[in-house]
Parts: structure tokens; C-alpha cells; sequence
């Protein structure tokens, strides 16, 4: 099957597509557009950032993201459109963001300067993300050379910018495909479906198939564990995936909503999620990753599972023959083993908004604030009433093989009236909780301190006060 896809406004069309072969090798090696930077292979330093675009919901624009193009496979172009730094420069002027950096010294060895150019030329034409803070759009973009402070100012000083992209929709329209498209390569398969009855029916036939969804997890078993994969499946493109549906009680989620896309809303159902999803990864990597991918890889570290299950969150699995709906702490089984089995898809995700007088917090630790893995994500919600509490879910993340809920604080809390004293015996019932492992990302002896810590810090916000973490180690530890 050949992929097709936009490069400027002109039509590129690859056949015989390797299904894991990146967007930034063929940059490099095929087309020779060798402005995007290959810094860390692993979607984390942003030097390969390039522009993908897509029709809108409603089919009347261009909706524009950034994206690691290190960690993108090339059938995840399919009927898309791409722009890279040799997009802007016209007739031998620079593009006017290009003109800004260059104005205020924003380059120094120059390496990670493409990269920064795009993130920011996305964000001055609108791009998702683009309400952003400069700072928020560029933690996802490392500078080798620590030349922030010229690079932000260039962010902020450039002007908004136009596009005409009525070319570039009109070539996306007659890119379009709308029935599952597939390719095979020195003996391997991929698929494309782009709806989840014909995702259900490739599982069926194929249940050694990998699901690939925005490939931030599943792009580093390729570059960075060079892992041959002979059958993938692409669920990007499936509408019925990428859902957001807000009701009063709830919100439902697509497991292919992107985490960008879903930021918002995750935010209105509590601020906590919404800044828990400000650092999942840099803008790149929420434009690309899915709260599905995030659960159905069944990672010990995802920031997404702890808070979801504090929150109540339900997980629907679908396969040809039917649907079943679980809490999603039951989905975690072991490490690496999910109660998924080989033919079905995690399809949605329902979060029940929280009660008007319910008690939330959600924190996540990281050895860097930014673009960070957690060491311990801690996500708590108790309902009170007159008083005392009178149901707690607890759950956390980086303490144990899977996000699991703290079935021992829970029950210290439980029954009980909301007083310090009340927290401090149920911080102490965490240690019977949990067994940390040691690693690069803390101690064990961290981790348990610090996973107290955060449940002491949910009564100081409680109590309209703003804890500081690290004085509470000083004192607790």
C-alpha cells in the first residue's frame, strides 16, 4: 500500500512502507531535509520537531500539532500534512518567526534551533497547544547550550502569523480514505482501519497484532530497543476513538483522544488532572500520546492511571463479540499483564465528575518539573460529610508493579473525622500499602516518605493552606 501524504502543499507517495521505519530517518535519509535534528531518538529533546496536519472535526480547516518526528512511523502519515523547518524560508526570506530568533541572538551551536523554530512557528499560526504559555510550548524542546532566555523572548515577541491553507485543505480532502488500508514489507504487516468495527475484526484474525495509538511508548521499542515488530495495527485515524463527551455527571473519552486534545476538559472536571496533563511529556508528546495508549500499556509509571482511578474511572474493552466494562484498577493485573485479552481494544474511558463538596488532589514528583517521567504520582478523593469522611479513594503511581489503590490508607480514613490526626495515621498506613523498588528515580525510602508527604499536603490544601513539600520531608522525615 502506498502512504500519501503533504510535504508543502505537494503530494508525496511512498510504496512499500517499512511500518516501523520513522518520519525522521526518511527526512534525513530519503529526502534530505536534513534541518530535523536527530538529538535523543526517544521523543524527549524536540530537535526532530516537524508540523503534522489534519482536517478539523467539521472538514473546513487545517488543524496543525507538533509533533516528534523521531518516534512517528511513516503509515501514520497517511492522508495527513507535513511541514519541517525548510517549509518556512520562501524565495530566499526568512520566515517571519525565523527572523525573530535570529533578531534576538536566539541560536547559539544551532543544533536545536529547527526545533525550536517549530514549536514556536506552531504556536504563532494556532496550532494545538497554541494558548500555551511560550514556556509550556517549548518543554518539550532542550537547548544543548542553555539559551532560553533569547528563545523565550523570541516567543514572545514574534506575532501572530497567517496561513493560507485552503490549498492544503483542499489536498487533504482528495488524500481522504475511508476504508482500512494496509501494507506489507519484507514479510511484515500493517494495518490502518478507520473504523472500530474493521479495528475489532483485524484483532480478531491477527490477535498477535501491536496496537499503535500515538507510538510515544511503543516508537522507543523501535529505536531505542531495536525490536522488530511483524504485525501493527495504526488506530489514529479511527473517528470513533477520538471522542470527548462532557455530560453533567461525567466525561467520556475516546481511547485515542490525544492528551493535548483532551486537556481542557480534563481540566474542567478538576484543575488538579488539568495541570497533571500540562506535564505529562512536552507539548510534542501530548500531541501524539492517548489516554487510552497511556492505560493500555500497563505502565507502572503512567501519570494517567492513578488519577483516573482516585477519580472512579470505568474502562470499556471491545472485541467482535461485544463490550465489557470494568473499574479500571481491575485492569492492572501484574506487571506487564493487563486483563485485555489478544482480540480486544481498550475502546473508552468514563470519569465521574466529582461532588461538589468531594476533596481532591493530584501530585506528581519528578527528578525535572517538566517533561518527566514520575518517581510517585499520588491522586486522592475523599467525600466528606459534616465532617468526617465518608468515603476515600487513594491511588499512586512509581509505588508498586502496577497504579494501585491504598486499600490500608483507605480504611484509616474512612469512617473517620477529617483532622491532621486522622491524615497522619492514615500517612502511616501507606508503609503497609506499598513495597517501593529502588531505582534511578528515587529510593525506596523516597518514595514511601514522599507518597505520605503528598496525602499530608492534600489536608494542608484542604485547609486553605499551600504546603511545601520539601519542608515536609524535613519534618516527617
Amino acid at each position: 500500500m502506498t502512504v500519501r501524504f503533504l510535504l508543502d502543499g505537494e503530494v508525496v507517495a511512498i510504496d512499500a512502507v517499512d511500518p516501523t521505519a520513522t518520519l525522521l530517518d526518511h527526512l534525513r535519509t530519503r529526502m534530505r531535509r536534513t534541518g530535523t535534528k536527530e538529538g535523543c531518538a526517544e521523543g524527549d529533546c524536540g530537535a526532530c520537531t516537524v508540523l503534522l496536519g489534519e482536517m478539523d472535526a467539521g472538514g473546513r480547516a487545517v488543524a496543525w500539532r507538533s509533533v516528534n518526528a523521531c518516534i512517528l512511523f511513516l503509515p501514520m502519515l497517511d492522508g495527513k500534512a507535513l511541514l519541517t523547518v525548510e517549509s518556512l524560508a520562501r524565495d530566499g526570506a526568512l520566515n517571519p518567526l525565523q527572523a525573530c530568533m535570529a533578531a534576538n541572538g536566539s541560536s547559539q551551536c544551532g543544533f536545536c534551533t529547527p526545533g525550536f523554530v517549530m514549536s514556536l512557528y506552531g504556536r504563532s499560526i494556532g496550532a494545538s497547544g497554541h494558548e500555551l504559555p511560550v514556556a509550556d510550548v517549548l518543554a518539550g524542546n532542550l537547548c544543548r547550550c542553555t539559551g532560553y532566555g533569547p528563545i523565550l523572548a523570541a516567543g514572545e515577541t514574534c506575532a501572530t502569523l497567517r496561513r493560507d491553507d485552503e490549498a492544503t485543505l483542499e489536498g487533504l480532502r482528495q488524500l481522504a480514505r475511508t476504508p482500512c488500508t494496509s501494507g506489507i514489507h519484507e514479510g511484515r504487516t500493517w494495518y490502518a482501519p478507520r473504523t472500530a468495527d474493521e479495528l475489532a475484526e483485524i484483532l480478531a484474525a491477527n490477535p498477535d497484532t501491536h496496537m499503535v495509538a500515538g507510538a510515544t511508548d511503543v516508537g522507543l521499542w523501535v529505536t531505542k530497543g531495536l525490536q522488530t515488530m511483524e504485525k501493527l495495527v495504526f488506530v489514529g485515524d479511527i473517528a470513533e476513538l477520538r471522542g470527548i463527551d462532557e455530560t453533567p455527571d461525567a466525561l467520556r473519552i475516546g481511547a485515542a483522544v490525544r492528551y493535548a486534545d483532551v486537556h481542557a476538559a480534563f481540566a474542567r472536571l478538576h484543575p488538579d488532572l488539568g495541570e497533571l496533563t500540562r506535564r505529562i511529556g512536552g507539548l510534542q508528546v501530548r500531541n501524539a500520546g492517548t489516554v487510552g495508549g497511556n492505560i493500555a500499556n500497563g505502565s507502572p509509571i503512567g501519570d494517567g492511571p492513578p488519577a483516573l482511578i482516585a477519580l472512579g474511572a470505568e474502562l470499556t474493552l471491545r472485541s467482535t463479540a461485544g463490550r465489557r466494562t470494568m473499574p479500571l484498577e481491575d485492569y492492572f493485573l501484574g506487571y506487564g499483564q493487563q486483563d485485555r485479552r489478544p482480540w480486544e481494544f481498550v475502546e473508552s474511558i468514563r470519569v465521574p465528575r466529582p461532588g461538589p463538596g468531594d476533596i481532591v488532589h493530584i501530585s506528581k514528583l519528578s527528578r525535572r518539573f517538566d517533561s518527566d517521567i514520575s518517581a510517585v504520582c499520588g491522586a486522592f478523593a475523599l467525600k466528606v460529610k459534616d465532617g468526617r469522611i465518608v468515603a476515600a479513594r487513594i491511588a499512586f503511581g512509581g509505588m508498586a508493579a502496577t497504579p494501585r489503590r491504598a486499600s490500608a490508607c483507605e480504611a484509616a480514613l474512612t469512617g473517620n473525622a477529617f483532622t491532621f490526626e486522622t491524615i497522619e495515621r492514615a500517612a502511616q498506613a501507606l508503609a503497609g500499602d506499598y513495597a517501593p523498588l529502588t531505582d534511578v528515580r528515587g529510593s525506596a525510602a523516597y518514595r514511601t516518605e514522599a507518597a505520605a508527604n503528598l496525602l499530608r499536603r492534600l489536608w494542608h490544601r484542604a485547609r486553605g493552606g499551600q504546603a511545601d513539600l520539601f519542608a515536609l520531608e524535613a519534618s516527617h522525615g
